[in-house]
């Protein structure tokens, strides 16, 4: 592999994002990693219109990880306030996860957050994905007590559990 580089994504990387993210997150393809809802979801993760509305929201940073200029990696940050950020999309091809690329994005997503002067970053995990929740805890992230429905009725029922991180400043 070449040097792997993190930048900001733009709209010309809307479909190399959608690929990825439908790669890693569901399907055959997204069994090969460990971080996937293939065995919870079957569905679209994400349509081409909402990254699209993504990448034109200016409160919203999609950062990639390229090797060479082939797109591996990626994850959002979401300026909610002046306070807060939101984490989300953080994925990596599955043949590539385990090798510390997302450890990379989510730092690279927090130094993008304090940049901005935001003091904490939260997100939302499925509350059965124990592993990917550990993995976060790792980290730094703690759950806040706090649940949140999925936003499509599923039977049985999915719940989120929201994490949260203070950061430091920059």
């Amino acid at each position: 592999m070449d040097a792997i580089t993190i930048i900001s994504a733009t709209s010309a990387d809307a479909p190399a994002l959608k690929a990825l993210l439908e790669a890693a997150y569901r399907g055959d393809s997204a069994r090969a990693g460990w971080n996937h809802e293939a065995d919870i979801l079957d569905d679209e993760r994400t349509s081409r219109e909402e990254l699209d509305a993504l990448l034109a929201d200016p409160a919203v940073t999609i950062l990639t990880a390229r090797d060479g200029e082939r797109l591996i990696g990626c994850v959002a940050v979401t300026c909610k306030d002046a306070r807060l950020a939101y984490l989300g999309m953080l994925c990596v091809l599955p043949t590539l996860q385990s090798g510390g690329l997302g450890r990379r994005l989510l730092d690279a997503a927090e130094g993008c957050a304090r940049t901005q002067g935001v003091a904490a970053m939260e997100m939302t995990v499925i509350d059965s994905r124990e592993s990917l929740i550990a993995w976060y805890e790792r980290r730094g992230y703690r759950r806040t007590g706090e649940t949140r429905p999925f936003p499509v009725p599923r039977d049985p029922p999915i719940t989120f559990a929201v994490l949260e991180k203070p950061l430091a400043p920059a």
